[in-house]
């Protein structure tokens, strides 16, 4: 699909790079933002009037699991990405436990030409290490980085084992994200608990230890090799204040929503609709993510993406699979935290665009200003309305958010310059493209 010629978007209230808001006019051209001003003079084929409304940049969620190819019963690209354009997010970074697993070039090769086919916003895919596949690690491109399970997995990805993690981190330059947990903890501790099926004893069995454990290891490996480190889903306060204290410049880490928002009383209200990998921890641990956060020790946003079908999540723990999907409720959920004083909307943009962008060298995304991609959200932040398990796009079809009364819903959203959604309506025809990333 050609893009737009211009597009002029009138009077809202832009958030500048610098943290500031100018009520005024964003300029797009052939996919590109030209000028921010007050009162853009100009003839343009497209205007949309943004009175009323915030312009943000779009969200970049650097965790998702899409489940495509193989597992499209849960989820496809096409079903995950109308989802991401009700939610703002422009673009996405995908995981590989996908079948096959995204661990070759052939692989890797097969999701970007799904993408590039069904993807109504940008995309980039992560390669999976194996304890075996360290060439593929070395030469596989385009990718975002290499994802290490270090438990909560099984068969080929997981990567358990200090001697198995060493090559890794050993050879190579490229980013290595990582899902820290002790993997050898957690099957001594399912053991322990075996036969009880309360999904809250999950909180229990993958305890803060078992997480503390893996990201020990993890942070000494990158820093015997001065190695590129990315901390996904940071679950716990032990973990955060082990960072604050030792946290070199080259190792960041993220933290989901879910982990700030819900806590283990969710069990008794949502069952296993709650249940997830890292686990959500207690009340205690929320603040001291949001402290973490504020801080600076945490560095950005993601969802952690998982969708599982409802059939799935009622066949009751330990049966059931751990995740939840995230996508189209992030922006929301973390507006109203900074509507509520939990922190600025400038800091949420930051968190779920600027700094992703930043951390995984994705060129001209992340902030609104001239030469930068248009990849843009129009948020309203004067009214709520709730999270409804109708509208979630998800092929899911459920939110663990189900009647949680947001504001900072998007009203518009425009990846490349182009209207992917507006007002309740889906452009299925536009297509995002595949990012490039200098890590």
């Amino acid at each position: 699909m050609s893009f737009t010629t211009q597009l002029l978007i009138r009077n809202s209230r832009i958030l500048l790079a610098n943290g500031e808001f100018l009520l005024g006019d964003v300029l797009v051209r052939e996919g590109k933002i030209v000028q921010v001003a007050p009162g853009i003079s100009t003839e343009s084929n497209q205007i949309i009037d943004g009175s009323g409304l915030t312009l943000l940049p779009g969200v970049i969620d650097p965790q998702v699991h899409f489940r495509e190819p193989g597992l499209e019963y849960k989820e496809d690209l096409f079903t995950a990405t109308c989802a991401c354009a009700r939610g703002g997010v422009t673009s996405f970074l995908e995981m590989p436990n996908t079948k096959p697993l995204t661990i070759t070039q052939a692989a890797l090769d097969d999701k970007l030409a799904r993408a590039n086919q069904k993807c109504l916003v940008n995309y980039g895919f992560f390669i999976g290490a194996t304890p075996d596949n360290l060439p593929d690690l070395l030469q596989a491109k385009p990718t975002c980085g290499i994802k290490i399970f270090m438990g909560s997995a099984h068969g080929a990805l997981l990567v358990s084992r200090e001697a198995e993690l060493e090559p890794i981190f050993a050879q190579g330059k490229r980013l290595i994200a990582v899902h820290a947990e002790d993997q050898e903890r957690i099957i001594i501790r399912r053991k322990e608990f075996a036969g009880n099926s309360d999904p809250a004893i999950h909180s229990v069995i993958q305890d803060e230890v078992v997480a503390l454990n893996a990201t020990k290891l993890a942070l000494k490996l990158s820093k015997k090799y001065e190695r590129r480190l990315h901390i996904l889903h940071l679950s716990t306060g032990v973990e955060a204040e082990l960072l604050r204290e030792d946290k070199p410049g080259w190792v960041t880490a993220e933290v989901t929503p879910q982990h700030l928002l819900l806590n283990t009383s969710a069990y008794a209200k949502i069952g296993t609709l709650a249940q997830m990998n890292p686990p959500v921890r207690s009340p205690e641990n929320n603040a001291l993510l949001w402290k973490a956060l504020l801080d600076g020790v945490i560095d950005f946003i993601a969802t952690d993406h998982a969708p599982h079908t409802l059939a799935e999540k009622e066949q009751g723990y330990p049966h059931s699979p751990s995740g939840m999907p995230g996508v189209q409720t992030s922006l929301p959920l973390m507006l109203t935290q900074a509507v509520a004083g939990k922190s600025s909307v400038a800091q949420v943009a930051n968190w779920m665009s600027t700094a992703p962008a930043k951390a995984y060298g994705i060129k001209n995304k992340g902030a609104i200003a001239p030469g930068y991609d248009a990849d843009l959200v129009l948020v309203d932040l004067e009214n709520y309305h709730p999270v409804l398990r109708e509208e979630m796009l998800s092929k899911c079809g459920w939110s663990p958010f189900e009647g949680w009364n947001l504001t900072g819903w998007p009203v518009v959203t425009i990846v490349g310059g182009q209207v992917v959604y507006e007002k309740g309506k889906l452009n299925t025809e536009v297509r995002g493209k595949a990012l490039s990333f200098e890590v």
